[in-house]
C-alpha cells in the first residue's frame, strides 16, 4: 500500500552517482505525488543549496537539508525550521575530537543563501565545486554556524566516525557521517528524523505513514523513525542493519522501482 509520505534522501539513495536523476525516476515520483502522496527530499546538503536540490526531487513542496536543521516551503519560501550552533560550541567538538586524534581539517558552514560560500582550513581539500574560501580558525568559529566538516586523511572514516561519536556528547553536537568522506558535526538535536517530523506534524501525517528511503549512517535515525525504511543497495552497513527492506541501488533506479512496484496498476 501506498503510505501517506514519501521521504528520500538525494546523493547516493535518489542521485546516481554521475551526479543526476533519471527521468525514469522522475516520472515516477511525478506519478507517486498524484497519487496523492507527499514527496519530501530529505538532505544533508544546506540551504544555500536549495535550488540544485529542489531540481532533485522537483515533485516535492518541502526540502529538509542540513541534516534535518533547516526545513524549508519551497512553494511558499518560507522557512519552517532553522537551527544554529554556536562558534563556540562547535570549536569545543572539534577540540574533543583533536584531544584523541590530533590535528584534523576543518570547513565550516554558516551561510543560507543560495552559493553562499564555505570557508575552511587551507589544506582542507574540498571536494565539489562549491564556492570555499579559506580561513583561520578564529574567523571560522566566530559567529554561529549551520554545521562543521571536519577531515582527518589516512584514518579510515569509519574508525573517524567511531572515535567522535565517542568523544562528543549529543549535548555539544550531533556528529554524523554522509559518506563524503569526513564528517559533519550539527547542533544538538538535529537529526534528518527531526526535519522529517516538523513537516510531517505541518501536514498532519504520523510517522508510521512514512516510508523513507537512505544510503548513510546520517540516514539512520529517519529510516527509525519511519514506518517503513528501506535502504539502496549501495548503503552503508549501519543502515541496511537498520532498514525493513533494501531495494535496488541508486544507479539502478532502486528508490523509483520500489515506489512503481506500490503503484496501482
Amino acid at each position: 500500500m501506498l503510505p501517506a509520505l514519501v521521504a528520500t534522501d538525494l546523493d547516493g539513495t535518489l542521485i546516481r552517482s554521475d551526479g543526476t536523476v533519471s527521468e525514469y525516476t522522475h516520472g515516477v515520483l511525478r506519478r507517486v505525488r498524484d497519487a496523492g502522496v507527499e514527496v519530501v527530499g530529505v538532505t544533508g546538503r544546506g540551504p544555500r543549496l536549495r535550488t540544485l536540490s529542489a531540481a532533485a526531487v522537483d515533485v516535492s513542496r518541502y526540502l529538509v537539508c542540513a541534516q534535518g536543521g533547516f526545513v524549508l516551503d519551497l512553494e511558499t519560501g518560507g522557512v519552517l525550521k532553522a537551527t544554529r550552533i554556536a562558534g563556540a560550541v562547535a570549536a569545543q567538538a572539534v577540540a574533543m575530537i583533536e584531544e584523541r586524534v590530533g590535528p584534523v581539517l576543518v570547513t565550516v558552514e554558516a551561510g543560507e543563501a543560495d552559493h553562499a560560500p564555505l570557508h575552511g582550513d587551507p589544506s582542507f581539500e574540498w571536494p565539489f565545486p562549491d564556492p570555499w574560501e579559506a580561513a583561520d580558525r578564529e574567523t571560522m568559529f566566530a559567529g554561529e554556524l549551520l554545521k562543521v566538516f571536519v577531515a582527518k586523511p589516512g584514518v579510515d572514516v569509519d574508525e573517524f566516525f567511531a572515535v567522535a561519536r565517542d568523544v562528543v556528547p549529543a549535548t555539544v553536537g550531533e556528529v554524523t557521517y554522509a559518506g563524503l568522506g569526513f564528517l559533519e558535526i550539527c547542533p544538538t538535536g538535529v537529526t534528518k528524523a527531526a526535519g522529517l517530523a516538523v513537516v510531517c506534524d505541518t501536514l498532519s501525517v504520523v510517522a508510521s505513514d512514512v516510508l523513507a528511503f537512505g544510503d548513510m549512517p546520517n540516514d539512520v535515525p529517519m529510516l527509525g523513525w519511519a514506518g517503513r525504511g528501506v535502504a539502496v543497495a549501495n548503503a552503508h552497513p549501519e543502515l541496511k542493519a537498520v532498514a525493513d527492506e533494501v531495494t535496488g541501488s541508486n544507479d539502478d533506479d532502486g528508490v523509483a522501482h520500489y515506489l512503481e512496484d506500490l503503484l496501482p496498476g
